[in-house]
């Protein structure tokens, strides 16, 4: 089953490693004689899916997941292995979807209008004179 990360990027699923094993979690004494844990390799530094460019983008930006090129995705969350191995294709392919999406515009800096800053200032009068509406009348 080929991993669709987007319409230009197709990962075969000759590229995609699966291992099985015994799960903790919910389903009872079912969970102690089945396999039911995913764990999902993707070797990226290998991949013939990848542009050369994609490529570096990704080890770079997944430098901090990477175990010799390689990143792993592990799920036991539902009782069925197949539901772990969709989660897991799923988990894999966001994961490097948002690695390739170009960064995010940088936010300049600006500062409040003067209308803002004058309507904080009287939001600001307004609940001190409140609070002090609050307080014990002085003996005078």
């Amino acid at each position: 089953m080929d991993l669709e990360v987007s319409p230009a990027l197709t990962v075969p699923a000759a590229e995609l490693q699966w291992r099985f094993s015994r799960s903790s979690g919910p389903g009872g004494q079912h969970v102690n004689t089945s396999d039911s844990r995913v764990q999902l390799t993707w070797n990226i530094a290998e991949s013939v899916a990848l542009s050369d460019d994609q490529r570096a983008m990704l080890l770079t930006r997944l430098g901090r997941r990477l175990v010799g090129g390689a990143i792993t995705m592990t799920v036991s969350e539902q009782r069925s292995q197949l539901r772990n191995r969709e989660a897991a294709l799923d988990n894999l392919a966001e994961l490097v979807r948002g690695a390739l999406a170009p960064p995010a515009a940088l936010r300049r800096a600006t500062r409040p209008t003067r209308g803002s800053a004058r309507r904080h200032l009287a939001a600001k009068k307004q609940r001190s004179a409140t609070k002090q509406q609050r307080q014990r009348p002085t003996g005078e």
